[in-house]
């Protein structure tokens, strides 16, 4: 791999890391732009490397980093969406678990008064 397409495919790591950099702000990245990153970075990498072995690193790594980002999209996605789904399932538990609580201490209550007849 020559010292061109390395530098190529740095800049193209360094461009993509600024962009999503960029439009991240200073809130953290969700589960889905985890995968999406890390799929197109581990796509782009490979591609790469797929790439110089005949010639088109450049092109490797674009094709492999579109690649790799969707992939990564998909499963983040399907993360994302399984722990916000186990975040609602906690918040019912915890919801439940107060309503519990609450008649616990109404019946508790109803026997002192029932005690004290």
């Amino acid at each position: 791999m020559g010292k061109k397409s390395i530098a190529a495919i740095f800049a193209l790591a360094l461009a993509c890391m600024m962009t999503l950099a960029a439009c991240s702000g200073s809130q953290p990245l969700s589960t889905r732009e985890e995968g999406t990153l890390g799929g197109g970075l581990l796509g782009a990498g490979g591609g790469a490397i797929i790439g110089a072995a005949v010639g088109h690193p450049a092109a490797g790594a674009a094709i492999g980093g579109a690649l790799g980002a969707g992939t990564g999209f998909v499963v983040g996605n399907q993360m994302q969406n399984n722990e916000n789904q186990q975040a609602q399932t906690q918040q019912a538990v915890e919801q439940q678990q107060q309503q519990l609580e609450q008649q616990r201490q109404e019946i508790e209550q109803m026997r002192q008064q029932q005690e004290t007849e």
